[in-house]
């Protein structure tokens, strides 16, 4: 018996939803191989990492993982980069009329930041940048590339706000440079000591740092 008009429809709605998975399913799939590669990274470090694991932790196939990541390299990278991602929220630098000025702009970040980063698988995963990445380079030069993005962002903030406020900046590159070493040298004092640190402390120190940086403004 030929299939009616709408039978016809029916199939063919069918046949494209099992096809073409939504944007919401692929980008889920990825959190879901991003996270498992998380924890493998943490349990095992980078040498002991296992792609094999990887993709049934997450039930997903070889074919799956590496039409998305080429290597361990890459996948490892993914993972550094949606952390970065985890940890920017968007109120932080969002633009316009509702951008915050420099000195709240620059708490703001250290602060969401440095307790992001303080939670324990990320705290993990520097230590695991730190131990392996003299013999594996491509840590170094994922490490590198997450540290340039976090310093792209405060530039383009710091220069934003010296044409705002009409206080020249003749290199915000630079001052984003020391304001993310001076964010990283205390997040790894800490990492190194094994310290609990208190929100009040963290804030604290967040404060004094940011003012005493801003202090010089009129030089930069």
């Amino acid at each position: 018996m030929p299939e009616n008009k709408s039978s016809q429809q029916a199939r063919k709605k069918t046949s494209r939803s099992v096809g073409r998975p939504t944007a919401k399913s692929v980008a889920a799939l990825e959190r879901k191989i991003l996270d498992v590669a998380l924890q493998e990274f943490l349990l095992h470090g980078y040498r002991g990492a296992s792609l094999t694991r990887i993709v049934q932790l997450a039930s997903v196939s070889k074919t799956t993982l590496y039409a998305r990541y080429r290597s361990k390299a890459e996948l490892f990278r993914a993972m550094l980069n949606e952390q970065i991602e985890r940890s920017r929220p968007a109120r932080l630098f969002p633009g316009g009329a509702g951008s915050p000025g420099l000195e709240e702009g620059l708490i703001r970040y250290a602060d969401d930041m440095l307790k992001f980063s303080l939670q324990k698988d990320l705290q993990g995963v520097e230590r695991l940048l730190c131990s392996e990445s003299h013999h594996f380079p491509e840590l170094g030069e994922a490490a590198a590339h997450r540290q340039q993005l976090g310093i792209k962002r405060i530039a383009a903030f710091i220069a934003e706000c010296a044409e705002k406020d009409g206080v020249p900046c003749k290199d915000p590159r630079a001052i984003a440079e020391t304001f993310i070493s001076l964010i990283r040298g205390w997040y790894i004092n800490i990492i190194v000591s094994n310290e609990k640190v208190s929100s009040a402390r963290r804030k604290a120190w967040v404060s004094e740092s940011v003012r005493s940086l801003i202090a010089g403004r009129e030089g930069w």
